[in-house]
């Protein structure tokens, strides 16, 4: 089922960028996260109401809010520095740098989350990234 969710995300993710690039027309790159971040905001909640998991938000501890405050910091950043990148250059080259976050993340599994280091990944990781430089070059 992960892997399901998974090809749901790459494609949303996809269509993300690409309907994002089209809305970036004539605006401010930062007004547009802060209007993408509302809709976001506002889309989360009304899932978390719908399924009933707002009462879970007791079970919260400071280590929880600590690492999701950090996690959420760095998506603003990373949708700041995205939309700005995706309003001065062209989609089909800013997606695939944006993508070697596959390649950062591995390594941060790694380092960070101490998780197995398998031949399988490492070549994965490396053709990652020779096909995205092969892609915007």
């Amino acid at each position: 089922m992960w892997v399901l969710f998974a090809l749901l995300s790459a494609v949303f993710a996809a269509l993300t960028s690409i309907l994002a690039k089209i809305g970036l027309n004539n605006i401010d790159s930062n007004l547009a996260v802060a209007i993408r971040t509302i809709i976001v905001l506002i889309m989360a909640w009304a899932i978390v109401f719908f399924t009933g998991k707002h009462h879970d938000i007791t079970n919260l501890g400071q280590k929880n809010i600590l690492f999701l405050t950090l996690s959420g910091i760095a998506t603003g950043l990373s949708w700041l520095f995205y939309f700005r990148a995706l309003q001065i250059g062209e989609a089909s080259k800013v997606i695939p740098i944006d993508k070697l976050s596959i390649v950062f993340g591995i390594i941060m599994a790694f380092v960070i989350l101490k998780e197995t280091i398998t031949i399988k990944t490492i070549i994965g990781g490396i053709l990652i990234t020779i096909g995205t430089f092969v892609l915007i070059l």
